[in-house]
């Protein structure tokens, strides 16, 4: 009966979560992905940081909650202190897709999709697998293992 408890809770916060992210503008139809990628390497040499893409699109409830999820403590500070974050707008899947394709991020497979470069343009890990297209079924933890683990090892 206490499991049962639990799950519920947790499936009614997972849906208010995502019902309450619907109407959060994430994703600029305005911005230019390539120059906003340009300027984060810049700032990822100047802070000795690394740069994560994040492909996706305001419409998509998985985009949304892996946005809260990173800006959730203990996230937010991991974040902050080791990355440059871009969020790269698909559209409906008809914009920036070279740039996804540049990082081997198979949109096809789903979004949110993920990619990180060191501060260089470097790449060093792409979301091949979909990894984050359920992100509505995982919990902010799985966020910060992904943060923990590419993270930069040593900053000057």
């Amino acid at each position: 009966m206490n499991k049962l408890r639990h799950i519920a809770v947790a499936a009614f916060l997972a849906a208010t979560l995502a019902a309450s992210a619907q109407t959060r503008t994430i994703y600029s139809d305005t911005a230019d992905a390539h120059h906003d990628i340009t300027q984060a390497l810049v700032t990822a040499q100047h802070e000795h940081k690394r740069v994560i893409l994040d492909f996706g699109g305001n419409w998509c409830g998985d985009c949304q909650v892996l946005d809260i999820y990173m800006h959730q403590q203990p996230n937010l500070q991991l974040l902050d202190s080791n990355f440059v974050l871009v969020h790269v707008n698909i559209g409906r899947y008809d914009r920036n897709t070279d740039i996804a394709d540049k990082y081997d991020v198979p949109l096809k497979r789903g979004v949110p999709g993920l990619a990180v470069l060191d501060a260089h343009g470097k790449l060093l890990y792409s979301q091949k697998n979909g990894e984050f297209e359920a992100m509505r079924k995982m919990d902010p933890a799985s966020v910060t293992e992904f943060l923990n683990q590419w993270k930069p090892k040593h900053k000057a």
